[in-house]
């Protein structure tokens, strides 16, 4: 087994519950983790025999663009598509970050982690 991480994938999105959140947005950061067979393309060096970084960082655009109130739908979304999609996963974690969230107080960021097994 092995581990693809594309970390620190930078977005701009709509997400929250107040209404000021959907009209002017905020900052999001999304680190993703999914875990795979990797021998056969160790050995291969074929795209077709691994877990495409660039598809996963496409996934993540797409589901960030679909405006939700909760980041918990958010990280659920992109897991789902993550296993419908890229068939090699075993298992995945998804790290949605809003950073400098509007809840009264100094706050850098808050992280919603959600992990799913086939």
């Amino acid at each position: 087994m092995g581990i693809i991480k594309v970390n620190n994938i930078k977005l701009y999105a709509f997400h929250g519950c107040l209404d000021e959140e959907a009209k002017i947005g905020s900052e999001y950061r999304v680190d993703v983790e999914v875990k795979a067979d990797l021998k056969k393309s160790a050995k291969t060096d074929e795209l077709s025999d691994t877990v495409d970084y660039v598809h996963l960082n496409h996934i993540v655009k797409e589901e960030m663009a679909i405006r939700s109130k909760l980041l918990e739908e958010v990280a659920q979304r992109i897991l789902n598509r993550f296993f419908k999609e890229l068939k090699m996963i075993q298992k995945a974690t998804v790290s949605v970050s809003k950073i400098n969230p509007p809840i009264g107080g100094n706050v850098e960021e808050v992280v919603i982690i959600l992990s799913k097994k086939r």
